[in-house]
């Protein structure tokens, strides 16, 4: 090949070409990797139950969780092609970007010394070119020259100094053809050895450098090809994961739960409605109707209504809820759905009490701690709010006994309540169910409603809770943990405690969000540090935990 420089020239150009082109093709893949991702999880965050929401309450079925599961394993999938895209980018992209830098350079320093060599034989070859040219015009002088010579020495009118001059310029030429023929063989000579040297030595050197760049480039595209496919291979496994848990989590429906759940859901309480009888309009005598006929929803009321006077005479089947805002007290509904209602508003109120309660604990500690330690900020700043949250609390403790009292009503009245059925209101229906049930019974209006009398009586029955007592110091407090002195803290101030860096003390009340951490050494020493200056470490088995 050593006549084809320049087509391997455009060769290697080629094969740089196809590499970057190898480039861009898995470039492009990456971008559709990582779009096709980006859709999976909008897809699955689109069919996601919105929280708090009636869609989130759907999803309690089976069906619906085996959905979700399904919703949760796509995420993890289009998480694998993420990782199939960050992969080829930099074991295949990245990589193959800086090799085709280093492959252009080198091919570059190649071709260079390529053309050099060419230009050197070929300036060897005009030296060649000039010698000779330089030997066959002496030899044709020296020629000239001799002829010149005999001429003038036959003509025998010719002077002797002529002829003289003529011999010497003849050999003068023949001695300047000689040193041409001489230089031209020394030149030949020497482009010989050049021209040796280029096509057996230093072209076949380029040559072959040129040749191992080229297999290594080939080889490399090769590796490359292998690693794509490689990276594909790797997360099979982790996908097969996520098609495996689809899999499980449709096994996992069971539509005979699913079934017992829309009953539970749905069921009314209310009893099948009774036969109607028969009404004979042959007997003059005034018709009665019978309790369970249709026309007793048009009645005068003497008679007790079963449920509250809701649904009395009704085709029970065919009943239309109520549109728009309801009563309080949920009388609208069937006896087992207002029952879950009440039971829901019951839980609801006693987490605000919870969180009220737990804002006033804490204000009454921060309000101590600057009772204590005046310079650390002014007490009355927090009565006000201390009063306002005592007033919130009086106020949700009414709407719970008043919310009770219905809840009692009802659990009174639906059949075949068990004990394991009766859902659990929280603290506040522990102290109050006795109380409420005996007013429920006593102040019980026509219409089934409770007056306020009532609930204010229910309110004077309930017992003082545990976090009165909160404060009193006549009995030590439990210890809830231990915690470790972070750093030195000198308690100068009446009520805080000094502690030196590294010591290990009890816990025996965690902050409330003041920023005070209450601890004890031993029996006689205790007090308050900054909480930033402990690292606490509470025990969950503890009561104050």
């Amino acid at each position: 090949l050593q006549d084809q420089f320049d087509n391997l020239e455009k060769h290697t150009q080629w094969g740089i070409d196809v590499l970057e082109k190898y480039i861009k093709f898995v470039k492009e893949r990456t971008e559709i990797e990582l779009s096709y991702a980006k859709q999976l999880r909008n897809l699955s965050k689109k069919y996601q139950p919105k929280k708090n929401s009636k869609e989130e309450e759907e999803y309690r079925y089976t069906s619906t969780k085996a959905f979700l599961a399904t919703l949760n394993e796509m995420n993890d999938y289009a998480g694998q092609h993420e990782v199939i895209s960050e992969n080829m980018t930099s074991l295949i992209t990245g990589e193959l970007t800086r090799y085709v830098q280093e492959l252009k350079q080198e091919r570059k320093s190649h071709f260079h010394d390529g053309r050099k060599a060419q230009q050197h034989i070929e300036t060897c070859w005009k030296q060649l070119e000039a010698s000779k040219r330089r030997f066959e015009r002496d030899c044709k002088e020296a020629d000239r020259a001799q002829q010149y010579f005999e001429k003038m020495d036959a003509d025998i009118n010719v002077t002797k100094a002529d002829v003289e001059k003529a011999r010497q310029q003849a050999q003068l030429r023949h001695q300047m053809a000689e040193d041409s023929k001489a230089e031209y063989s020394s030149t030949l000579q020497k482009f010989n050895s050049e021209q040796h040297d280029h096509y057996y030595t230093h072209i076949p050197n380029i040559f072959q450098k040129i040749q191992d760049m080229e297999e290594r480039r080939i080889v490399r595209i090769g590796e490359s090809m292998k690693t794509f496919a490689d990276v594909d291979r790797q997360v099979i496994p982790i996908i097969g994961k996520c098609l495996d848990e689809i899999t499980k989590a449709a096994e996992s429906i069971d539509h005979k739960n699913d079934s017992q759940l829309v009953i539970e859901a749905f069921k009314s309480g209310f009893e099948p409605p009774g036969d109607i009888d028969f009404e004979d309009y042959t007997q003059p005598m005034k018709r009665t109707v019978s309790e369970s006929s249709l026309s007793n929803s048009r009645g005068d009321g003497k008679s007790e209504p079963k449920f509250g006077g809701k649904s009395k005479g009704k085709l029970w089947p065919f009943i239309k809820k109520n549109k728009g805002a309801g009563p309080e007290d949920f009388s609208n509904l069937p006896p087992e759905q207002r029952r879950k209602k009440l039971q829901q508003k019951v839980d609801e109120l006693n987490k605000d009490i919870q969180k009220e309660m737990d804002q006033r604990d804490a204000l009454t500690k921060m309000k101590d701690v600057y009772i204590k330690n005046p310079q650390m900020g002014d007490a009355a700043s927090v009565d006000h709010r201390l009063a306002e949250l005592a007033q919130n609390i009086e106020k949700l403790r009414l709407e719970v006994q008043k919310f009770e009292g219905w809840l009692a009503e009802v659990e009174g009245r639906l059949p075949m309540r068990t004990e394991q059925a009766r859902r659990q209101s929280g603290l506040y229906e522990a102290q109050n169910t006795s109380a409420v049930n005996s007013c429920a019974q006593d102040r019980e209006s026509p219409d089934g409603s409770y007056t306020e009398e009532q609930s204010q009586e229910t309110e004077m029955k309930v017992p003082a809770t545990d976090f009165d007592d909160e404060f009193d110091d006549e009995e030590p407090l439990p210890t809830i943990g231990t915690c470790k002195a972070l750093y030195t803290f000198e308690g100068q101030n009446e009520g805080t405690i000094s502690v030196a860096e590294g010591e290990m003390l009890y816990v025996i009340e965690e902050d409330k969000g003041d920023g005070w951490t209450r601890i004890r050494r031993n029996e006689d020493e205790e007090g308050y540090v900054p909480t930033s200056y402990v690292e606490v470490y509470l025990d969950k088995n503890a009561k104050g935990a």
